[in-house]
């Protein structure tokens, strides 16, 4: 591990990092994603990816492409806000109405189709659930399934990735950074956690 000093970085100062992925094992793991959701839906022809905004969505382009090298067809790809569906912000009774005149149309159709619901880190699972009851309310999909970059444990709801890039066991006290060219201009999973904590 190495003390990390540049504020764009995601640690500060006093925090270190280490690198659990590097981009080529992250394109490695984008592409066996792709392969095994291209199999386990018997081709590409009912999918819609919906990256959870801000960095499942170009997970989800990657997806999408890497899908399009496979199958000769590229599944319809949008981003999705559940900003006013998490369950951790007040009045959820003005957050349900506020959400019904903000929400604008979705770009892609969900109806009948198989979502795949496409995130960075999948930590508590509650940012899935509040991203199941935002798709549930643009119609009804044949089915849902859910892949993650990184799956880091600690659930506090019954939610489980079908697609993982990787499993990192964490400390409630660590964090993981997904880094990706679009938001970060560079691609790398890392793990950041403050001297002095378990495993220093």
């Amino acid at each position: 591990m190495s003390a990390t000093t540049d504020a764009s970085s995601g640690a500060t100062p006093s925090e270190f990092e280490k690198v659990i992925f590097n981009d080529v094992e992250m394109r490695r793991a984008i592409s066996r994603i792709a392969h095994e959701i291209v199999e386990r839906n018997h081709g590409a022809s009912e999918l819609t990816l919906l990256g959870l905004r801000t960095r499942g969505g170009p997970i989800a382009h990657r997806l999408a492409e890497r899908i399009r090298e496979l199958e000769g067809g590229e599944p319809p790809v949008a981003e999705l806000d559940v900003t006013y569906y998490r369950d951790d912000l007040p009045d959820r009774g003005a957050r349900s109405a506020e959400r019904a005149a903000r929400r604008g149309p979705l770009p892609v159709a969900v109806e009948g189709r198989v979502v795949v619901l496409v995130d960075d880190v999948l930590f508590t699972g509650r940012t899935s659930r509040a991203a199941l009851e935002a798709v549930l309310d643009y119609g009804r999909p044949q089915r849902i399934q859910l892949a993650v970059m990184v799956d880091r444990g600690h659930r506090e709801l019954p939610i489980r990735a079908d697609y993982v890039g990787k499993n990192v066991p964490t400390a409630m006290s660590e964090r993981i950074a997904v880094r990706l060219l679009e938001t970060d201009d560079a691609d790398a999973v890392v793990l950041i956690r403050r001297p002095g904590q378990d495993g220093e």
